[in-house]
């Protein structure tokens, strides 16, 4: 039988309730505030020689140099040991994974990793195009994890002569380029390289953007005759395509090196614009359909060439600004 409450006993309340309200915040005055964001830009200066630079910010408008601007990881591999496009990319186990071009005319990508940004491994080169002879270079490769096949993809941009010849035309210097790729799970081992994406049209520069469910992959149409040098996206059901939807472009021409983020209800694509007045500038977009350019509204360090942005940890950043030299 239960007893009747006396005035000195505590009124009956739920074990349910209670955890009900801990696992809400009430009792412990309000919900745990989100984790600070904060975003990384990887770019390169000049024509690549120096190396790695590193930028920092809150809201993806406002980017801060790291290391005083100057060069965080110079290059070693490649014909002529250049660090253009470096792209960066975070695997589930918290290594950084970084791959850059390392040349003109080479057909390797630049490889190498670390754990905070600070302390990298060695270089190494990745050679992408070695079974393709004919193959001119192997520029601006990016990494994306593919989450449901556990693996990263590996994509860049290369010229195999004839290998298109509708569009040999149309571009600079007989270049024509197309999409390959190829993916690992360590870096150790590659599947063999594949072509991976053809819009029917020049192409460099891809990036992917996992966005409503779907995956965007964003290039440059580097058609010259006629002038069309700007960012056009593709969609599909996966990260390895097949791509489909290729829309009329977004941006304005004599723009490049494209990089997607979400940041709050807003997707922005960063863009170097490299014809004179050259800067890095911005769209943005909340439905990917319409967009806003907000380049006037950016402010990068100056000189800031072909860069990638991802979202990290605070500590990460505190790492980097309490680093020898920073």
């Amino acid at each position: 039988m239960r007893r009747p409450a006396g005035r000195g006993d505590a009124p009956a309340f739920p074990l349910v309730a209670l955890a009900i309200l801990a696992t809400a915040g009430l009792l412990s005055g309000g919900p745990e505030p989100p984790p600070e964001a904060y975003y990384l830009f990887t770019s390169f200066r000049g024509n690549g020689e120096d190396g790695l630079h590193l930028a920092w910010s809150r809201d993806g408008y406002k980017w801060t140099a790291l290391g005083g601007d100057r060069s965080l990881l110079r290059p070693t591999v490649g014909e002529d040991r250049l660090m253009r496009d470096p792209n960066l990319c975070r695997g589930p186990d918290g290594t950084f994974h970084l791959v850059w071009t390392t040349g003109w005319r080479d057909r390797i990508i630049g490889y190498a990793n670390s754990r905070d940004l600070v302390h990298w491994s060695p270089q190494r080169a990745i050679p992408v195009m070695s079974d393709e002879l004919t193959a001119r270079n192997a520029w601006a490769p990016e990494l994306f994890f593919d989450e449901a096949k556990g693996r990263f993809l590996i994509f860049w941009s290369t010229t195999i002569p004839g290998r298109f010849p509708d569009t040999d035309a149309t571009g600079d210097n007989g270049w024509n380029h197309r999409i390959y790729y190829c993916t690992t799970k360590d870096f150790q081992t590659f599947t063999e390289t594949s072509l991976f994406f053809d819009g029917g049209f020049n192409v460099i520069d891809a990036t992917i953007l996992k966005a409503e469910g779907r995956y965007c992959l964003i290039v440059k149409d580097e058609t010259a005759r006629p002038v069309k040098k700007n960012l056009r996206p593709a969609s599909a059901a996966t990260p390895e395509g097949p791509w489909g939807d290729v829309s009329p472009p977004f941006t304005i021409s004599w723009v490049e090196g494209p990089s997607a983020i979400r940041i709050g209800e807003e997707y922005f694509v960063y863009f170097d614009h490299y014809a004179r007045p050259q800067y890095y500038g911005a769209v943005k977009s909340k439905d990917l359909k319409t967009w806003a350019d907000v380049s006037k509204e950016m402010s990068f360090p100056a000189g800031c060439r072909h860069g990638t942005v991802l979202k990290v940890a605070k500590e990460i950043i505190d790492g980097l600004l309490a680093a020898p030299g920073a």
